[in-house]
Formats: structure tokens, C-alpha cells, sequence
């Protein structure tokens, strides 16, 4: 076991070293433990990477990869070629993990905090799809976090939400080695963390991280914990094996944390020697660790065909439910008919959206929704009141009260994504997107199709003032969807309807969006259903919103276009009556989303919006929102400055969010 731990340290400081750049120390240190979950604990299929039952191991500080990529060399996920192309353009080891199962990378991680919560959401899924399909479809969920990923805020949240469910199937190793990357651990806290995470309800097992009997009773005991999360607090040695050019020892360093150990203050060649390599040829694997690996393939064949057995003669037993989860972990979304679904006239979009969730609690067994301490004003209780939430042990339910903690909930969100098999849905008002932004970028970046709830969508929250009214958030979503991702499509899905027809039609569009986030951009206000522009009725025309934008009001000859989403595109149909009375012809138009809209053909565009005519947009937040749809002739008027406090409508008035001041507006910026 101590060879083949010192042949990851190894390779993992080769790999730095030849790329001139990353974190050996971390990954030095750490070697011991990784070692022995994957040659003796971790569960999985050699032959198939993304069997849905295998054990999950989520990396936190990523920037500890040299670890993860040299451990999965042993297991033959990766080859010594690749190795030497750490860093590189091309390469499959990026400078941080990139989350890709087939590799035996669970998730991408680099935000420290972040892996680790994503752990816990991959848990709770696994204990969601237990609750329902029993013990054949268990497993559990590895977890890697080091002392800046304690340090971050969100752990607080992760190591809350664990503790208080009782997530036992959740085993997490603290690489507890008291140095970061420009101090001590002592020069920045003095917390004991094992107090804090007892205090939240974990089972906490103290031990020598570098020493593997250590490691394989702890484990061993952390298998046996049928009510508690299990932290595995391992003190562990910095650089562990690092000396200078003369053999005196260097370990424990912070210099070793963030470069090459030949920069460091370490000698590489004296380092790879006193570990027992090959300095001249360091990317080898020992015939000892060769033969470890080869033997926990052969006991894994052994593991996975029993497992594959108890699958089987389950689904034999209950073909029902075994043809449910396929589909389930298929990524099938059921047929939804939410045309059906009754609704009063002219209602908030928040409302529409808890009317379509209560219908989704109904029709979808495999969703799961949560809110961060707002569940009854973010309308996301419309799920709520057709389920239960979570509690101690007991995942029947459908969701998470996840209480005030917006980021550890979006992480949380990306776990439950990550695991497969499941549609994950979290709702706050829109401000506290801020807290969220981290974890959203996550899930655009890992391409996950985690749906947001975002209420409260402007200043006309009135009374509660500028701390929770948005006005710079919408652009900052929007930018996302000016971001690519790796398939080339806009990173996220940012949709903002008009009306309750809308809503309907922007929440469909949510659930089968499988390849990117999708964020509702949701009112409090009630807003006034938009006119029928066909004889099929208001549904049907609503149905237009799939092209991200979409003519709702449409006289001949049009001299103006005026173009919103959200609340303003009904108030830009009361300008329109104002200019049409003028003698001046305004086609209005929708614009859930402009990213979708910018993705339609040239043609289809230029039709929605001609060229040849000036171009009016409104918004309730910064003007950049729609300064894609200006033109060259064209204007837009939205909010430049922090809201106030004050009743919605007058607010309106104030800010000149009327259809008197609009249409002194449009007549004011546009030649007509």
C-alpha cells in the first residue's frame, strides 16, 4: 500500500513538474487515503464506468487533480501519455477536473466548497431513489475536502444540510494538513472542526491521514453507519516525501502547495529518488502497484456481478418499478399536458409557475424541488403541497427546505444533476441570485440541467427596497447566455415570460432543456394576461415563446417595434393602444429569452424585427438587457439606478414605468 501511495505521489509531482505548473503538494499529501478507497472500498465497474449503481467520489480542491488523475492511471482510466500532458491544450486533464463519469470524474471541480456539496446532493439522490426502489439501487458517495474548502462559507451549509438528514451513505476525508497555499491553517483559524461537525450530527473519526491501516479502519467503520453522515478528519503531511537536493526533508512547506517542487525549495530529482522512482524516468507504474490494482479489478468483476444479480432479481420481482427507474436514469420527461392546468386571469407569473409545479408534483416522480427559507413566496409550495419535504432518514418525499443558504442550495442542485436520474428544480427571489452565481456558473460550465426559480423580478417588489429589488441581476444572468459551452450552445437558458400562458410554456421549455441550466425569471406582481393575436386563443400564441421572441401585437405597416419581456411587454401593449390612437402603427413583440432569439434563423429574426424599423425596447432593469434588439435606430429605456421603497405602483409612477411616460418616450427617442 506504501508503494503504491508513493507511485501516485509521484506521478503527481511529475506531472507538475513537466507542465511547469499546478499543486504537488496537496496531492502528495493526500495520496495515501486515495489510495486505499480505490484499491479497497471505492465500488465500480471497470468495464462500465457509468454503471448507475457504482460509488461516487467527488473531488473538492481541485486543484489537488495531479491526485485524482494519477490514482485513476492506476486503475487504467487514464494512460502515462496522458499524464505527461497535464495543462496542455487538448489534453483530458485539465488544470481542474472537468466532470466526465467515463473517466471516473464525477464532477468538475476548482471553487473550493463546492465539490464537496455537490457530494451531499449526490446523496440525497441516492437516498431519493432507495426510498423508492429499495436497496438494489444503492451506493455511496465519497467525498474529498481540504482546509480551504472547510474554511469556505458553503461548507457550513453542506455540513448542516448532511447531518440534519442523516445522510449515511455520505463518507467524506478532510486532507486536515494545516497548510494553504500563502499561510498556515493557524495564521487564519483555530476552529476545532471536528466539534463543529459533531455539532452538526456527523460521525466524526480522527486519524493519521498518511497511514493506511488508519484509513481502512475508518472507512471500515464509516461503512458501517446506518444514521450519520461520517467525517474522516486525516491529519496529513504537505508534500509528504519532499526533500532538497542534499536529502534533508521538506515537507509540510506552503511553497510546495501552489508550484513545481523544483520551485518550490524542494529538489524534484532528490524528491522522485527518496520516494523510490526514477528520476530520469518518473512516469512509470510499479509492478506493486500494477499488481494491487490488477487484484481490486478482479475482486470489483466479483462485486459488480453480485450487485447486477440483486438488480436483476429485483426488477424480476417488480417489472413495474425496474421499467420506471430505466426511464428515469434514460432522462425521459413524461408527456406534460399543462394546458390543463386551471388558472385565474391576469395572475402573477410566480403563481402560474407554483400552478405548473403543483401539476409537475403530480405527473413527475422524479423531481425533486427545494427552496432556500421561501417555499411560500417563491410559489415553489406549489410542489410543496402535492409532496413532503425531507426529513431525518426519511427521503418519501420531494423536497428540500433547504433553509437560508442560496449557494450550498445551488450546489446542492448540481449534485442531484450530477448523480443522473433526476430533475432538480430551487427557487429564491431573484436578488439572492448574487449568492447563487458561483454554483449557476458550475452548472452552466458542467452543462447540467438544473431549472432556478427566480421570483421577485424587479423594483416592483416596492416595499421591501433596493436591498431586494433587482436591477443589475438579469443582465448578469443574461450574460450566460452570450457564454458557449463545450457542445457550442449558450451556457444557460434565461427565460422571463409575459403572462401565465407564458410561464406555462417557459416552465415546459425547462423541463426538456436536459443540456443546459434554465432560470424563470418570475413577478410577484400580478400581471394582465397579453392578447390573443389568433383565433386558436392566447395558449396557442404563447406557444411562440419556444423562439426566445415573438410578435404579440401586430398591426400592418408597423412604424415602431416595440420589444420587453416580463411585466413591461403587457404595459408596452397599453403604449401601443396609445400610439395607435395617435395615428402611429406599434407591433409589439416578446422576448423571453434574447439568447434563444439570437439562435433562431436571420430570417426569422429580421421578420420579428425588420430592419427598416425603429426599434423601442423597455426593462425593468438595466438597459444592456436589450441593447442586442436597439439597432441602429432604435432606443431603450430601463432602470440606471438602485430602487427605492415604496408601493409597486407608485414606484412605477416614480420611475416612469407608465404608459403615459412610455409613450411620451417612444414618441420622444424614435423618428416617427
Amino acid at each position: 500500500m506504501n508503494r503504491a501511495a508513493d507511485n501516485i505521489r509521484i506521478l503527481a509531482a511529475s506531472m507538475v513538474e513537466k507542465a511547469k505548473s499546478g499543486h504537488p503538494g496537496g496531492a502528495m499529501g493526500g495520496a495515501d487515503f486515495v489510495n486505499v478507497l480505490y484499491s479497497k472500498f471505492l465500488v465500480y465497474d471497470p468495464a462500465d464506468p457509468t454503471w448507475f449503481a457504482r460509488d461516487r467520489f467527488f473531488l473538492d480542491p481541485g486543484h489537488m487533480s495531479p491526485m485524482l488523475y494519477s490514482v485513476l492511471a492506476l486503475t487504467g482510466k487514464f494512460t502515462l501519455d496522458e499524464l505527461q500532458q497535464f495543462r496542455q491544450w487538448g489534453s483530458p486533464m485539465p488544470g481542474h477536473p472537468e466532470v466526465d463519469p467515463r473517466r471516473g470524474i464525477e464532477n468538475t471541480s476548482g471553487p473550493l466548497g463546492q465539490g464537496h456539496t455537490m457530494a451531499v446532493g449526490c446523496a440525497i439522490a441516492e437516498r431519493f431513489l432507495v426510498a423508492r426502489f429499495g436497496e438494489a439501487v444503492a451506493h455511496k458517495t465519497y467525498a474529498f475536502i481540504s482546509d480551504g474548502g472547510v474554511q469556505e462559507e458553503i461548507s457550513q451549509g453542506a455540513g448542516r444540510i448532511a447531518g440534519h438528514l442523516g445522510l449515511s451513505q455520505l463518507v467524506m476525508f478532510y486532507d486536515a494538513n494545516g497548510i494553504q497555499l500563502s499561510t498556515t491553517v493557524a495564521e487564519v483559524d483555530e476552529e476545532d472542526v471536528a466539534a463543529k461537525y459533531r455539532a452538526w450530527g456527523w460521525s466524526v473519526i480522527e486519524i493519521d491521514g498518511n497511514d493506511p491501516l488508519q484509513i481502512s479502519e475508518a472507512l471500515t467503520r464509516a461503512d458501517r453507519e446506518t444514521k450519520r453522515p461520517t467525517l474522516i478528519l486525516g491529519r496529513t503531511v504537505m508534500g509528504k516525501g519532499a526533500v532538497k537536493a542534499d536529502g534533508t526533508g521538506f515537507e509540510g512547506q506552503c511553497s510546495t502547495h501552489g508550484q513545481p517542487l523544483g520551485k518550490s525549495g524542494a529538489d524534484f530529482a532528490a524528491t522522485i529518488a527518496n520516494l523510490g522512482g526514477n528520476p530520469d524516468a518518473p512516469f512509470e507504474i510499479f509492478e506493486e502497484s500494477r499488481k494491487l490494482y490488477e487484484e481490486r479489478a478482479h475482486e470489483l468483476a466479483d462485486i459488480v456481478a453480485g450487485r447486477r444479480r440483486q438488480y436483476a432479481d429485483w426488477a424480476k420481482a417488480n417489472p413495474a418499478l425496474a421499467a420506471e427507474f430505466e426511464s428515469w436514469m434514460a432522462g425521459d420527461v413524461p408527456a406534460l399536458d399543462y394546458r390543463s392546468i386551471e388558472r385565474k386571469a391576469d395572475i402573477s407569473t410566480r403563481q402560474a409557475s407554483a400552478n405548473f409545479l403543483g401539476y409537475l408534483a403530480a405527473h413527475v416522480g422524479n423531481m425533486i424541488v427545494a427552496s432556500a427559507d421561501l417555499a411560500n413566496s417563491d410559489k415553489t409550495d406549489g410542489f410543496l403541497k402535492k409532496t413532503h419535504a425531507f426529513a431525518a432518514g426519511d427521503f418519501t418525499g420531494a423536497f428540500l427546505q433547504a433553509g437560508v443558504s442560496e449557494l450550498t442550495l445551488a450546489s446542492i442542485m448540481n449534485g442531484i444533476a450530477l448523480h443522473g436520474g433526476l430533475i432538480g428544480a430551487c427557487g429564491t427571489f431573484f436578488v439572492f441570485s448574487d449568492y447563487m452565481k458561483p454554483a449557476v456558473r458550475m452548472a452552466a460550465l458542467m452543462e447540467l440541467p438544473v431549472k432556478y426559480v427566480w421570483t421577485h423580478d424587479s423594483f416592483r417588489v416596492g416595499e421591501d427596497g433596493p436591498t431586494h429589488e433587482p436591477v443589475e441581476q438579469e443582465a448578469q444572468i443574461r450574460l450566460l447566455e452570450q457564454v458557449r459551452n463545450f457542445e457550442g450552445r449558450p451556457s444557460l437558458l434565461a427565460l422571463r415570460p409575459a403572462d401565465a400562458a407564458e410561464t406555462s410554456v417557459c416552465w415546459d421549455m425547462a423541463m426538456h432543456n436536459d443540456a443546459t441550466p434554465t432560470a424563470l425569471i418570475l413577478s410577484r406582481q400580478d400581471i394582465k394576461e397579453l392578447p390573443a393575436t389568433t383565433s386558436a386563443g392566447r395558449d396557442s400564441d404563447a406557444e411562440q415563446a419556444r423562439r426566445g421572441g415573438y410578435v404579440v401585437v401586430d398591426p400592418a405597416d408597423p412604424q415602431v417595434v416595440l420589444v420587453a419581456n416580463g411585466s413591461e411587454v403587457s404595459l408596452l401593449c397599453e403604449v401601443a393602444a396609445l400610439l395607435a390612437a395617435d395615428g402611429i402603427a406599434a407591433r409589439v413583440v416578446s422576448m423571453p429569452s434574447t439568447g434563444l432569439f439570437n439562435e433562431q434563423s436571420a430570417r426569422y429574426r429580421a421578420d420579428v424585427l425588420p430592419a427598416d424599423v425603429p426599434h423601442f425596447g423597455l426593462t425593468a432593469g438595466l438597459p444592456s438587457v436589450l441593447m442586442g434588439i436597439k439597432g441602429f435606430n432604435g432606443e431603450v429605456f430601463g432602470l440606471e439606478r438602485f430602487g427605492a421603497s415604496a408601493p409597486y405602483k407608485v414606484l412605477d409612477d416614480k420611475f416612469g414605468f407608465t404608459a403615459p411616460n412610455i409613450y411620451r418616450k417612444v414618441k420622444e427617442n424614435i423618428a416617427l
